[in-house]
Protein backbone atom coordinates (compact mmCIF):
# COMPACT_ATOMS: atom_id res chain seq x y z
CA UNK A 1 0.00 0.00 0.00
CA UNK A 2 2.98 2.32 0.32
CA UNK A 3 3.50 2.97 -3.36
CA UNK A 4 0.75 5.55 -3.80
CA UNK A 5 2.93 8.43 -2.61
CA UNK A 6 5.81 9.62 -4.67
CA UNK A 7 8.19 12.51 -4.19
CA UNK A 8 7.69 14.41 -7.42
CA UNK A 9 10.00 17.33 -6.83
CA UNK A 10 12.75 18.35 -4.47
CA UNK A 11 13.47 22.07 -4.23
CA UNK A 12 16.85 23.32 -3.09
CA UNK A 13 15.83 26.56 -1.43
CA UNK A 14 19.32 27.99 -0.69
CA UNK A 15 18.00 29.07 2.70
CA UNK A 16 20.98 29.62 5.00
CA UNK A 17 19.33 28.00 8.00
CA UNK A 18 16.52 25.64 9.00
CA UNK A 19 13.31 25.77 6.95
CA UNK A 20 10.27 26.00 9.23
CA UNK A 21 7.41 25.95 6.75
CA UNK A 22 6.69 25.33 3.07
CA UNK A 23 3.30 25.97 1.48
CA UNK A 24 2.01 25.48 -2.05
CA UNK A 25 -0.39 28.08 -3.40
CA UNK A 26 -3.96 27.23 -4.40
CA UNK A 27 -2.99 26.17 -7.92
CA UNK A 28 0.08 24.19 -6.88
CA UNK A 29 2.31 26.30 -9.13
CA UNK A 30 4.14 28.28 -6.46
CA UNK A 31 5.90 27.28 -3.27
CA UNK A 32 6.55 29.66 -0.38
CA UNK A 33 9.20 28.79 2.21
CA UNK A 34 10.44 30.49 5.37
CA UNK A 35 13.47 30.02 7.53
CA UNK A 36 15.55 30.96 10.57
CA UNK A 37 17.60 33.01 8.11
CA UNK A 38 14.77 35.60 8.46
CA UNK A 39 13.71 35.35 4.82
CA UNK A 40 10.59 34.24 2.98
CA UNK A 41 11.13 32.81 -0.50
CA UNK A 42 8.69 32.14 -3.32
CA UNK A 43 9.46 29.63 -6.08
CA UNK A 44 7.75 28.82 -9.35
CA UNK A 45 7.55 25.01 -9.24
CA UNK A 46 5.57 24.38 -12.43
CA UNK A 47 6.51 21.31 -14.48
CA UNK A 48 8.97 20.13 -11.86
CA UNK A 49 11.04 23.32 -12.12
CA UNK A 50 12.19 25.59 -9.33
CA UNK A 51 12.65 29.23 -10.20
CA UNK A 52 13.14 31.72 -7.37
CA UNK A 53 10.53 34.46 -7.92
CA UNK A 54 10.98 36.47 -4.74
CA UNK A 55 13.25 36.67 -1.71
CA UNK A 56 11.26 38.68 0.83
CA UNK A 57 13.16 40.48 3.59
CA UNK A 58 11.38 42.30 6.37
CA UNK A 59 11.45 40.06 9.41
CA UNK A 60 14.13 40.47 12.07
CA UNK A 61 14.04 36.93 13.45
CA UNK A 62 13.27 33.35 12.46
CA UNK A 63 10.12 33.12 10.30
CA UNK A 64 7.93 30.29 11.57
CA UNK A 65 5.02 30.07 9.15
CA UNK A 66 3.67 31.26 5.81
CA UNK A 67 0.08 31.15 4.51
CA UNK A 68 -1.40 31.87 1.07
CA UNK A 69 -4.67 33.77 0.80
CA UNK A 70 -7.27 32.57 -1.73
CA UNK A 71 -6.39 33.71 -5.29
CA UNK A 72 -9.71 35.56 -5.66
CA UNK A 73 -8.01 38.27 -3.54
CA UNK A 74 -4.87 38.35 -5.71
CA UNK A 75 -1.47 36.92 -4.85
CA UNK A 76 -1.20 37.47 -1.10
CA UNK A 77 1.06 35.73 1.39
CA UNK A 78 1.20 36.14 5.18
CA UNK A 79 4.26 35.35 7.31
CA UNK A 80 4.86 35.38 11.07
CA UNK A 81 8.05 35.52 13.06
CA UNK A 82 9.89 35.38 16.36
CA UNK A 83 10.28 39.17 15.87
CA UNK A 84 6.63 39.56 17.08
CA UNK A 85 5.50 40.71 13.64
CA UNK A 86 3.03 39.46 11.06
CA UNK A 87 3.75 40.69 7.54
CA UNK A 88 1.27 40.51 4.68
CA UNK A 89 2.97 40.49 1.26
CA UNK A 90 1.25 41.20 -2.04
CA UNK A 91 2.29 40.79 -5.65
CA UNK A 92 1.56 43.88 -7.74
CA UNK A 93 2.55 43.89 -11.42
CA UNK A 94 4.98 41.03 -10.92
CA UNK A 95 6.69 42.52 -7.87
CA UNK A 96 6.21 41.27 -4.32
CA UNK A 97 5.96 43.96 -1.67
CA UNK A 98 4.99 44.33 1.97
CA UNK A 99 1.40 45.56 2.04
CA UNK A 100 0.76 45.43 5.80
CA UNK A 101 2.66 44.87 9.02
CA UNK A 102 0.90 43.84 12.24
CA UNK A 103 2.87 44.62 15.39
CA UNK A 104 0.18 43.98 18.01
CA UNK A 105 1.85 41.05 19.79
CA UNK A 106 4.33 41.19 22.67
CA UNK A 107 6.11 37.96 21.84
CA UNK A 108 6.85 35.52 19.01
CA UNK A 109 3.99 35.00 16.53
CA UNK A 110 3.96 31.25 15.88
CA UNK A 111 1.07 30.61 13.51
CA UNK A 112 -0.97 32.34 10.80
CA UNK A 113 -4.03 30.97 9.02
CA UNK A 114 -6.41 32.56 6.51
CA UNK A 115 -10.13 32.09 7.04
CA UNK A 116 -12.27 30.43 4.33
CA UNK A 117 -12.45 32.88 1.41
CA UNK A 118 -16.25 33.11 1.82
CA UNK A 119 -15.71 35.43 4.83
CA UNK A 120 -13.44 37.93 3.08
CA UNK A 121 -9.77 38.37 3.93
CA UNK A 122 -9.39 37.40 7.59
CA UNK A 123 -6.12 36.23 9.12
CA UNK A 124 -5.86 34.51 12.51
CA UNK A 125 -2.50 34.85 14.30
CA UNK A 126 -1.40 32.91 17.40
CA UNK A 127 1.37 34.18 19.64
CA UNK A 128 3.60 33.19 22.56
CA UNK A 129 2.10 36.16 24.45
CA UNK A 130 -0.99 33.94 24.87
CA UNK A 131 -3.16 36.04 22.58
CA UNK A 132 -4.78 35.34 19.22
CA UNK A 133 -5.40 38.28 16.92
CA UNK A 134 -7.76 38.43 13.94
CA UNK A 135 -6.92 40.81 11.12
CA UNK A 136 -9.78 41.66 8.77
CA UNK A 137 -9.23 43.57 5.54
CA UNK A 138 -11.75 46.40 5.36
CA UNK A 139 -10.65 47.92 2.04
CA UNK A 140 -8.42 50.87 1.04
CA UNK A 141 -5.39 49.17 2.56
CA UNK A 142 -6.96 49.12 6.03
CA UNK A 143 -6.95 46.15 8.42
CA UNK A 144 -9.19 45.92 11.48
CA UNK A 145 -7.78 44.06 14.49
CA UNK A 146 -9.65 41.99 17.07
CA UNK A 147 -7.70 40.35 19.86
CA UNK A 148 -8.47 37.41 22.12
CA UNK A 149 -6.26 37.95 25.16
CA UNK A 150 -5.20 35.00 27.33
CA UNK A 151 -6.45 32.51 24.75
CA UNK A 152 -3.80 30.06 26.02
CA UNK A 153 -1.72 30.58 29.16
CA UNK A 154 2.03 30.61 28.37
CA UNK A 155 1.34 30.83 24.64
CA UNK A 156 -0.52 29.84 21.49
CA UNK A 157 1.32 27.60 19.00
CA UNK A 158 -1.23 27.01 16.23
CA UNK A 159 -4.47 28.26 14.69
CA UNK A 160 -6.68 26.53 12.09
CA UNK A 161 -10.06 27.62 10.68
CA UNK A 162 -13.13 25.45 10.42
CA UNK A 163 -14.43 25.10 6.85
CA UNK A 164 -17.26 27.43 5.86
CA UNK A 165 -20.41 25.49 6.61
CA UNK A 166 -23.89 26.92 7.01
CA UNK A 167 -25.75 25.77 10.12
CA UNK A 168 -28.26 23.02 9.44
CA UNK A 169 -27.01 22.12 6.00
CA UNK A 170 -26.24 23.51 2.59
CA UNK A 171 -29.40 21.96 1.17
CA UNK A 172 -32.13 23.97 2.88
CA UNK A 173 -30.51 27.31 2.03
CA UNK A 174 -32.83 29.74 0.17
CA UNK A 175 -31.29 30.38 -3.24
CA UNK A 176 -29.77 33.79 -3.88
CA UNK A 177 -29.57 34.54 -0.16
CA UNK A 178 -26.15 35.11 1.39
CA UNK A 179 -25.69 32.23 3.82
CA UNK A 180 -25.36 32.99 7.50
CA UNK A 181 -21.95 31.49 8.19
CA UNK A 182 -20.88 30.64 11.69
CA UNK A 183 -17.18 31.47 11.92
CA UNK A 184 -15.08 29.07 13.99
CA UNK A 185 -11.42 28.18 14.41
CA UNK A 186 -9.30 25.90 16.55
CA UNK A 187 -6.14 26.79 18.45
CA UNK A 188 -3.47 24.81 20.28
CA UNK A 189 -1.31 26.00 23.13
CA UNK A 190 1.26 25.57 25.87
CA UNK A 191 -1.57 24.80 28.33
CA UNK A 192 -1.80 21.35 26.62
CA UNK A 193 -5.25 22.33 25.31
CA UNK A 194 -6.96 22.54 21.97
CA UNK A 195 -9.60 25.28 22.11
CA UNK A 196 -12.45 26.03 19.74
CA UNK A 197 -13.51 29.62 19.19
CA UNK A 198 -16.75 30.96 17.73
CA UNK A 199 -17.73 34.43 16.60
CA UNK A 200 -20.81 35.66 18.45
CA UNK A 201 -23.53 37.72 16.78
CA UNK A 202 -22.04 40.92 18.24
CA UNK A 203 -18.74 40.16 16.47
CA UNK A 204 -16.89 39.16 19.64
CA UNK A 205 -14.98 35.87 19.80
CA UNK A 206 -15.92 33.40 22.51
CA UNK A 207 -14.31 30.16 23.66
CA UNK A 208 -16.73 27.39 22.73
CA UNK A 209 -14.84 24.23 23.73
CA UNK A 210 -11.75 22.99 25.52
CA UNK A 211 -10.46 19.69 24.14
CA UNK A 212 -8.31 17.90 26.71
CA UNK A 213 -6.22 14.82 25.89
CA UNK A 214 -2.61 15.93 25.45
CA UNK A 215 -0.15 15.82 28.34
CA UNK A 216 2.27 18.43 26.95
CA UNK A 217 2.28 21.48 24.68
CA UNK A 218 -0.01 21.23 21.65
CA UNK A 219 2.22 22.00 18.68
CA UNK A 220 -0.30 22.02 15.82
CA UNK A 221 -4.01 21.74 15.07
CA UNK A 222 -5.64 21.15 11.69
CA UNK A 223 -9.36 21.38 11.07
CA UNK A 224 -10.22 18.99 8.22
CA UNK A 225 -11.82 20.35 5.03
CA UNK A 226 -15.54 19.67 4.79
CA UNK A 227 -16.50 16.97 2.32
CA UNK A 228 -20.24 17.39 2.79
CA UNK A 229 -20.56 15.06 5.78
CA UNK A 230 -22.13 16.32 9.00
CA UNK A 231 -19.08 15.19 11.00
CA UNK A 232 -16.44 17.76 11.95
CA UNK A 233 -12.87 16.51 12.34
CA UNK A 234 -9.78 18.09 13.89
CA UNK A 235 -6.27 16.65 14.14
CA UNK A 236 -3.92 17.75 16.93
CA UNK A 237 -0.32 16.88 17.73
CA UNK A 238 1.89 17.55 20.69
CA UNK A 239 5.23 17.61 22.42
CA UNK A 240 3.96 14.40 24.10
CA UNK A 241 4.45 12.51 20.80
CA UNK A 242 0.76 11.85 20.37
CA UNK A 243 -1.59 12.67 17.51
CA UNK A 244 -5.33 12.74 18.23
CA UNK A 245 -8.22 12.81 15.79
CA UNK A 246 -11.18 14.67 17.30
CA UNK A 247 -14.63 14.13 15.84
CA UNK A 248 -17.97 15.77 16.49
CA UNK A 249 -21.18 14.34 15.04
CA UNK A 250 -23.83 16.55 16.59
CA UNK A 251 -24.89 19.78 14.89
CA UNK A 252 -24.56 21.85 18.07
CA UNK A 253 -20.83 21.10 18.11
CA UNK A 254 -20.74 20.35 21.81
CA UNK A 255 -19.47 16.79 22.02
CA UNK A 256 -16.03 16.03 20.68
CA UNK A 257 -14.42 12.64 21.12
CA UNK A 258 -10.67 12.01 20.73
CA UNK A 259 -9.16 8.95 19.10
CA UNK A 260 -5.41 8.30 19.41
CA UNK A 261 -3.97 8.04 15.91
CA UNK A 262 -0.49 7.06 17.10
CA UNK A 263 2.04 7.64 19.85
CA UNK A 264 5.38 8.59 18.29
CA UNK A 265 8.73 8.41 20.08
CA UNK A 266 9.45 12.10 19.58
CA UNK A 267 7.72 15.49 19.46
CA UNK A 268 5.21 15.86 16.60
CA UNK A 269 5.46 19.31 15.03
CA UNK A 270 2.84 19.40 12.28
CA UNK A 271 -0.39 17.84 11.05
CA UNK A 272 -1.93 18.61 7.65
CA UNK A 273 -4.98 17.26 5.78
CA UNK A 274 -5.21 16.41 2.10
CA UNK A 275 -7.77 18.47 0.19
CA UNK A 276 -10.24 15.56 0.23
CA UNK A 277 -9.79 15.29 4.02
CA UNK A 278 -9.14 11.55 3.90
CA UNK A 279 -5.37 11.56 4.35
CA UNK A 280 -3.44 13.15 7.20
CA UNK A 281 0.25 14.04 6.89
CA UNK A 282 2.17 14.00 10.17
CA UNK A 283 5.69 15.36 10.56
CA UNK A 284 7.77 14.83 13.66
CA UNK A 285 11.09 15.31 15.38
CA UNK A 286 12.45 12.15 13.75
CA UNK A 287 12.55 14.13 10.47
CA UNK A 288 9.96 11.85 8.89
CA UNK A 289 6.62 12.54 7.28
CA UNK A 290 4.04 9.77 7.64
CA UNK A 291 0.70 9.60 5.85
CA UNK A 292 -2.36 8.14 7.57
CA UNK A 293 -5.77 7.04 6.36
CA UNK A 294 -8.86 5.88 8.21
CA UNK A 295 -9.78 2.29 7.39
CA UNK A 296 -13.32 1.01 6.95
CA UNK A 297 -13.47 -0.13 10.58
CA UNK A 298 -12.50 3.31 11.87
CA UNK A 299 -8.83 2.55 12.63
CA UNK A 300 -6.13 4.92 11.42
CA UNK A 301 -3.41 3.15 9.43
CA UNK A 302 -0.07 4.40 8.14
CA UNK A 303 0.03 4.19 4.37
CA UNK A 304 3.55 5.52 3.82
CA UNK A 305 6.49 7.36 5.24
CA UNK A 306 8.78 9.77 3.46
CA UNK A 307 12.16 10.84 4.81
CA UNK A 308 12.63 14.58 4.71
CA UNK A 309 15.85 15.74 3.08
CA UNK A 310 18.10 18.20 4.86
CA UNK A 311 17.77 21.78 3.64
CA UNK A 312 15.31 20.90 0.91
CA UNK A 313 11.56 20.71 0.57
CA UNK A 314 9.82 17.72 -0.97
CA UNK A 315 6.40 18.19 -2.46
CA UNK A 316 4.58 14.90 -2.48
CA UNK A 317 1.29 14.33 -4.21
CA UNK A 318 -1.15 11.92 -2.66
CA UNK A 319 -3.63 10.01 -4.82
CA UNK A 320 -3.49 12.76 -7.40
CA UNK A 321 -4.80 15.27 -4.88
CA UNK A 322 -2.70 18.28 -4.02
CA UNK A 323 -2.99 19.62 -0.53
CA UNK A 324 -3.87 23.29 -0.76
CA UNK A 325 -2.93 23.87 2.82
Amino acid sequence: RGEMVSVINTVDTSHEDMIHDAQMDYYGTRLATCSSDRSVKIFDVRNGGQILIADLRGHEGPVWQVAWAHPMYGNILASCSYDRKVIIWKEENGTWEKTHEHTGHDSSVNSVCWAPHDYGLILACGSSDGAISLLTYTGEGQWEVKKINNAHTIGCNAVSWAPAVVPGSLIDQPSGQKPNYIKKFASGGCDNLVKLWKEEEDGQWKEEQKLEAHSDWVRDVAWAPSIGLPTSTIASCSQDGRVFIWTCDDASGNTWSPKLLHKFNDVVWHVSWSITANILAVSGGDNKVTLWKESVDGQWVCISDVNKGQGSVSTSVTEGQQNEQ
